[in-house]
């Protein structure tokens, strides 16, 4: 399926409200051919207690920017997204600002994707680097 960029990040902010997605404010910035950016705010809504970005809003920010991703190569009237397995190496610490996730597609298989999410702050240096498999599944028909 051919999407524009414009296409791409309306359906991706538009499916994101009332999720984890907003309420994280977690906003898809850019997309182009196998790649998918969003951005989320580091503030006290996301830090762990020793005020740093939480390790677990980092995994909520690849996860969903992966598994958007992976929206974009499926037919979605018969197929739809689950992440099954994520893993993430938590490298700089942050206390403020803005933590960008970059999917890119690493394998695009039938039944699985396995995408790469590398996130950074402002300046470019990578906070976490993840890796997100997704299992496409045939919906299931209802009669």
């Amino acid at each position: 399926m051919n999407f524009t960029k414009e296409q791409i990040l309306a359906y991706c902010n538009e499916f994101s409200k009332n999720t984890l997605m907003e309420t994280l404010k977690i906003e898809y910035i850019d997309a182009g051919e196998g790649f998918l950016v969003a951005k989320m705010p580091v503030n006290s809504g996301v830090h762990q207690p020793m005020g740093l970005l939480h390790g677990g809003a980092s995994v909520a920010l690849a996860e969903s920017v992966g598994s958007a991703a992976s929206q974009f190569f499926i037919n979605p009237k018969e197929q739809e997204v689950r992440g099954i397995e994520i893993s993430a190496n938590h490298l700089k610490s942050i206390r403020e600002g803005i933590v960008f996730g970059t999917a890119r597609i690493i394998h695009k298989g039938k039944s699985i994707h396995l995408w790469e999410i590398k996130i950074t702050d402002e300046a470019g240096n990578l906070i976490s680097l993840c890796k997100l498999t997704n299992m496409i599944l045939e919906k299931k028909k209802t009669e």
